[in-house]
């Protein structure tokens, strides 16, 4: 499962959008979790992405084999690639396959331009080469091969981000979070064991009363929070601070304030990491120096 880093970043977007535009309290966390349940999406298109360069394998494959005259390759195919075990597992997932049935805007077509072109540069790279070369099946390698072809085919591919920003605007500032999912899940496959779930954001309903109280709590406690940053701040003006390391710093004063369980420690390297996301290179520095500054001044471990 993700941690709750990826929450914070989606509260913090919202409060972003409310800062901007105010809205009802109710609007705006409903529009919250529709932004949360566009990642599930992204990320099952992106699974979905995978399969297809698996089908369009096979459909190579199928089109080799029925011609009239046929090359020795044509005859006799290499098909280590369609039968790596991570990819069927992929291809076999009972959520993956439910909630397509139920979106099918998250298909790909096997025709579609990005998918063949991607198969073909996949398939002309020394990485997929070497790969098929290789003598024998394990686990091990057809998973270690299918993450590298995620990180340089999906993750790294600029077409692939480019095509996201043009189906669904929010998914490009989504694409990291994503990813990280694909590699969990990627990696979480295990040889012997049946794959019938996915990654979920919001795993239970604790974390959705998380998102629900942080984005509330920081609403909530926004001008006492403001003059708690203005007392931390050294021969520095509030309405020079980033609007955005503002409401990242908010959003962690209001943790540390009103979510005693978690560990100050744990709260601010959670802002320092979204920080990083969604700020300037210097920006965790400073976020960083006001939250110590902040739970020393309460004692808050």
């Amino acid at each position: 499962m993700l941690g709750r880093r990826q929450i914070r970043e989606k509260a913090i977007g919202s409060l972003y959008s409310y800062y901007q535009n105010p809205i009802k309290f109710d609007v705006l966390e409903k529009n919250m979790f529709s932004e949360i349940d566009k990642i599930y999406h992204l990320y099952i298109y992106q699974l979905n992405f995978l399969v297809a360069l698996k089908d369009l394998a096979e459909r190579q494959i199928e089109i080799g084999k029925n011609k009239y005259i046929k090359t020795v390759n044509e005859t006799n195919p290499n098909q280590k690639f369609i039968y790596n075990q991570v990819l069927i597992k992929l291809e076999e997932n009972e959520e993956r396959l439910s909630f397509t049935s139920k979106h099918q805007d998250l298909k790909w077509d096997i025709n579609d331009e990005l998918l063949v072109k991607t198969f073909q540069r996949m398939s002309a790279g020394k990485r997929y080469q070497d790969f098929m070369k290789e003598e024998g099946h394990s686990f091990e390698a057809d998973q270690k091969f299918i993450g590298k072809l995620f990180l340089r085919y999906i993750a790294e591919n600029e077409d692939f981000h480019e095509h996201l920003e043009d189906k669904e605007l929010s998914w490009s500032d989504d694409f990291h979070i994503a990813n990280s999912m694909m590699q969990k899940t990627i990696g979480f496959f295990k040889e012997n064991e049946p794959s019938h779930t996915l990654i979920k954001m919001i795993k239970d309903e604790e974390d959705r009363e998380f998102a629900r109280k942080l984005l509330k709590e920081s609403l909530n406690h926004w001008e006492e929070n403001e003059k708690k940053l203005e007392g931390r701040l050294d021969n520095w003006d509030l309405d020079r601070v980033a609007l955005i390391d503002k409401i990242i710093l908010i959003a962690a004063l209001t943790e540390l304030d009103y979510f005693p369980l978690t560990p100050g420690r744990v709260i601010i390297n959670e802002y320092i990491e979204i920080s990083k996301v969604f700020s300037t290179d210097r920006s965790n520095i400073f976020i960083n120096g006001i939250l110590d500054k902040y739970t020393k001044d309460l004692n808050r471990s």
